[in-house]
C-alpha cells in the first residue's frame, strides 16, 4: 500500500471565481494538518485566483485538461505553458467525460500525457469502463488498452510523475460506486499491466486512485484496500466538510 494517500478534488465545471476562492480557502484550512497529499483542480477561469490561495500550502494546484499543442491557432484551447504560468503542477487527462462526451481518443490523450510530462507537469491519467463494457466482461480489457495506449512512449523515469485514476464510468456522478472488492480487483489488475510495461519497481511505486463517486461515507473502506492509493473526488470535493473527511483518512 502506497502512503500517504493522494486525495484530489476535481471541481469540474462548477464554481464562479468568488465561489472557487472561498472553497479553496476552506479546503486549505481543512487539510492544513493532514498527513496525505492533496490537490484541487478548478476550472480554467479560476486557476489563477485559486493559485493565490493554495500557494505555499500543502495543496497542489491541478488543471482538468490541456491542449495537445504548445501554442498557435487553436481557438479555445489552453496550453501547458499557460497552465504552468499560473502555478499548475498537475493536469488531469483522459477523464471519462473528455473521452465519451468530447470524443478524445487514446492517441490524443497520449499526446497530451507526453506533452505535459515533457514540460514538467505531473499527470493524473484516467481510465475506466462503461457499464455495458463491464456487463460484457470487458472491464479489464478496456482498462488495459487505455493504460497501454495512454502511456505509450512514456519512460519508466517519467512514471514517477504519473498517477493512474480508475474511474468506472457507470459510477461517476451517479451515486453508484464499485464495491471496495470490485475496485481493488481492477486496481490490482492495472498494477499488473504497469508491471508488464515498466517492471516491478515502477508498478509498486505508481499511485492508482479510485475515481468513481468516492465520498465521505465510503472513502475509508475503499482506501483500506491494498492497491487503492487515493481518490479522484468529484461531487464530494465541492463541499469542504466532505472533502475534509476523505482527506483525513489514514
Amino acid at each position: 500500500m502506497r502512503k500517504p494517500y493522494f486525495i484530489a478534488g476535481n471541481w469540474k465545471m462548477n464554481k464562479t471565481k468568488d465561489e472557487a476562492v472561498e472553497l479553496a480557502r476552506q479546503v486549505v484550512e481543512a487539510v492544513k494538518d493532514g498527513k496525505n497529499r492533496y490537490l484541487v483542480a478548478p476550472s480554467f477561469t479560476n486557476l489563477d485566483a485559486v493559485s493565490s490561495v493554495v500557494k505555499g500550502t500543502n495543496v497542489i494546484l491541478g488543471a482538468q485538461n490541456c491542449s495537445t499543442e504548445e501554442a498557435g491557432a487553436h481557438t479555445g484551447e489552453v496550453s501547458v505553458g499557460m497552465l504552468k504560468s499560473v502555478g499548475v503542477q498537475t493536469v488531469i487527462l483522459g477523464h471519462s467525460e473528455r473521452r465519451h462526451i468530447y470524443g478524445e481518443s487514446d492517441e490524443m490523450i497520449n499526446k497530451k500525457v507526453r506533452l505535459a510530462l515533457a514540460n514538467g507537469l505531473d499527470v493524473i491519467l484516467c481510465i475506466g469502463e462503461l457499464l455495458e463494457e463491464r456487463e460484457a466482461g470487458k472491464a479489464e480489457a478496456v482498462c488495459e488498452e487505455q493504460t497501454r495506449k495512454g502511456l505509450k512512449d512514456v519512460s519508466a523515469q517519467d512514471m514517477a510523475r504519473v498517477t493512474i485514476a480508475y474511474e468506472p464510468v457507470w459510477a461517476i456522478g451517479t451515486g453508484k460506486t464499485a464495491t471496495p472488492d470490485d475496485a481493488q480487483a481492477i486496481h490490482a489488475f492495472v498494477r499488473g499491466v504497469l508491471k508488464s510495461m515498466f517492471g516491478d519497481d515502477v508498478a509498486e511505486k505508481t499511485y492508482i486512485q479510485y475515481g468513481g463517486s468516492m465520498n465521505d461515507g465510503n472513502a475509508a473502506d475503499l482506501l483500506a484496500k491494498p492497491d487503492i492509493d487515493g481518490g479522484l473526488i468529484g461531487g464530494a470535493a465541492l463541499v469542504a466538510e466532505k472533502f475534509s473527511v476523505i482527506a483525513h483518512v489514514e
